[in-house]
């Protein structure tokens, strides 16, 4: 880990831009990723979520779950579900990062059957704790404690929720705006909309962002400062910068970055497949996702694309 350079990642929200948020997401917000779409217009980055308790536990964990570089501004998504474990994970990243993210959304089983992720919605007073112990601990100013969400079926629970977490110190509030149970449900911007228009600090929208058109209509809708984006970035790294498709010198830099910071294999390939999904054939993808080395990969993207430069 290098500390990077630290700034007030708050001065990002007084820009009068919308703030472009890459999402936490499991296995592929990982450094090297990060690297790229910071090189494309993203102002601001998390990690992939990190079980604090599991962080603290183990230095092996410390080690696989968080690398960084210069890697600013970095905010560090944590499942917790305990005020004191939150807080002493974040004392440890904080030399490190701009923040820590409590997640409040993720609706997967075993995060909710743990204590861990959207249950917290329904747990204000708890959150609220573990938002105050944080700003308490911390000693570092400036550092940025912030909550990502699902909205409730009755929105009057997640106002109030924000609203506690609020008076509590929270930074921020990244609203996700499904509940735990819908998935692929079109997304609430009213309800986002709500919650901004019912608090003072900064609310950054999240779901079904795919180009910078969508950043722009839920800006307008919503009025939030910010604007986050998942399988829209995994699809097109350069989203924000206003590419429709992944460009050719976007997965070129992607090749470059993977390798100088030795991306295993299958993350590598991973993410290629996303990039190049809706600029391929079915045959071509075909046989691009039956590649099994790196050479391989770039010899393929030598042979049909070409050199970046030629």
């Amino acid at each position: 880990m290098r500390r990077g350079r630290s700034r007030d990642v708050m001065d990002l929200f007084e820009s009068g831009k919308v703030v472009r948020v890459c999402a936490p997401m499991v296995r592929y917000s990982k450094l090297s990723f990060r690297c790229l779409v910071r090189k494309y217009g993203c102002d601001m980055c998390f990690t992939p979520m990190i079980v604090a308790a599991d962080f603290m536990r183990s230095v092996k964990a410390r080690d696989s779950e968080f690398t960084t570089n210069t890697d600013r501004p970095l905010i560090i998504q944590f499942a917790a579900k305990d005020a004191q474990t939150l807080a002493d994970a974040a004392c440890v990243v904080a030399p490190f990062s701009d923040g820590v993210d409590l997640n409040c959304g993720c609706p997967q089983r075993w995060a909710v059957a743990e204590g861990y992720g959207a249950c917290l919605i329904n747990k204000p007073q708890l959150v609220k704790d573990m938002v105050r112990h944080v700003k308490n601990q911390v000693e570092k100013p400036n550092y940025a404690v912030s909550i990502k969400i699902r909205i409730h079926k009755d929105l009057r629970k997640t106002v109030d929720l924000c609203q506690k977490v609020e008076a509590a110190g929270v930074s921020w509030i990244t609203v996700h705006g499904r509940t735990p149970e819908e998935r692929h449900q079109p997304v609430h911007y009213d309800a986002i909309k709500t919650i901004k228009d019912s608090l003072s600090i900064p609310v950054i929208a999240n779901g079904d962002i795919k180009n910078l058109q969508d950043v722009e209509s839920i800006h307008q809708l919503t009025g939030v400062d910010g604007v986050m984006a998942a399988r829209g970035l995994l699809a097109n790294p350069a989203l924000f910068a206003g590419y429709e498709y992944t460009p050719l010198k976007c997965v070129w830099d992607w090749v470059d970055i993977a390798l100088e910071h030795g991306t295993p294999f299958t993350c590598f390939h991973h993410h290629l497949i996303y990039m190049l999904e809706r600029i391929t054939s079915q045959p071509e993808r075909k046989i691009f996702n039956s590649l099994s080395s790196i050479s391989a990969v770039t010899d393929y993207l030598h042979n049909t694309y070409g050199p970046l430069y030629s």
